[in-house]
């Protein structure tokens, strides 16, 4: 029995260490998955600037925070500039730090009043009070526009649904930024890797020498 358990962490041993040069896919995955989100959301904000510093300021139909044009600034260029980093596997875990803060600032000021739920499904875990006022509302919604629409045609594309806005996209990327600390941009498909691989090397050469 103790040769087959020896045998077996052997071969696992073994395995474990041919994948570990494929253990930078996950990072890159990480990273590739984010890019489009961040790129989307910091060019949205970059077009309409002025209504994004509105947005921030107004406390009565905004955010309310405090230096909303340095606060659309700082926002808008972290989720540009991370988009880049991330693309590029450049600096990985430093630019994961200010995204992780702009989505807990988002997911604070703009997602938990509405709970969980990202799309509104009454039969959902975590249902609150607005996602199960939701059924009603689209069931209604479905009314008019099977009685005065072209349904067939406005639902080919997919089902209607009603946006809660909950914090559950913000938060799958939170721990998706929260990976990346600590799996940095990837063995062989980031250029962190590869800038450490070269001053590894170029340290290596200068204390031989010396």
């Amino acid at each position: 029995m103790k040769k087959i358990i020896y045998s077996f962490a052997q071969h696992y041993q073994k395995i474990c260490t041919a994948i570990k040069h494929f253990d930078g896919i996950a990072a890159l995955a990480l990273r590739l998955f984010l890019v489009p989100i961040f790129w989307m959301a910091g060019t949205n904000k970059l077009m309409h600037f002025q209504d994004t510093v509105a947005w921030f300021g107004n406390s009565d139909w905004g955010l309310g925070l405090p230096f909303p044009t340095l606060m659309a600034a700082l926002a808008t260029s972290t989720e540009l500039v991370g988009a880049v980093l991330l693309g590029l596997g450049l600096m990985t875990r430093l630019i994961s730090i200010p995204l992780i803060i702009t989505m807990v600032v988002a997911i604070v000021t703009v997602h938990l009043p509405n709970g969980w739920q990202a799309i509104a499904d009454p039969n959902a875990p975590f249902a609150n009070a607005q996602v199960l006022a939701s059924a009603e509302k689209l069931e209604k919604a479905r009314e008019i526009l099977e009685n005065y629409g072209n349904y067939d045609w406005l639902t080919s594309s997919g089902s209607f649904v009603i946006l809660n806005n909950g914090i559950e996209f913000a938060v799958t990327y939170l721990v998706m930024l929260l990976a990346l600390i600590v799996l940095g941009g990837g063995r062989y498909t980031s250029l962190d890797y590869w800038v450490s691989y070269y001053l590894d090397k170029k340290y290596t050469n200068i204390r031989f020498h010396q």
